[in-house]
């Protein structure tokens, strides 16, 4: 085996949750960035029925969607795969 076959075998669950969990917060990062880039807040607020929700409100809102989202992906792509 390879050193690199090593190290794959030798990380725990709370290793690899704790991988996907960051990664996954890098990409809804760059996802957020990269949609409130293109749509402004203010905009969503006339097709969304939320009640009065502040521009950092929305930026949060948003990142935590797109961080639910990665990283419901991410454990969904590891689930079969170790299945």
């Amino acid at each position: 085996m390879t050193e690199i076959e090593n190290k794959k075998r030798s990380l725990s669950g709370i290793q690899k949750t704790i991988i996907i969990l960051w990664l996954s917060f890098v990409m809804a990062g760059i996802a957020t960035g990269v949609f409130f880039s293109a749509i402004d807040p203010d905009a969503l607020s006339a097709c969304v029925t939320f009640p009065e929700v502040s521009r950092m409100g929305a930026y949060t809102i948003g990142f935590l969607l797109f961080w639910l989202l990665t990283a419901a992906s991410s454990f969904i792509t590891k689930y079969f795969l170790n299945s």
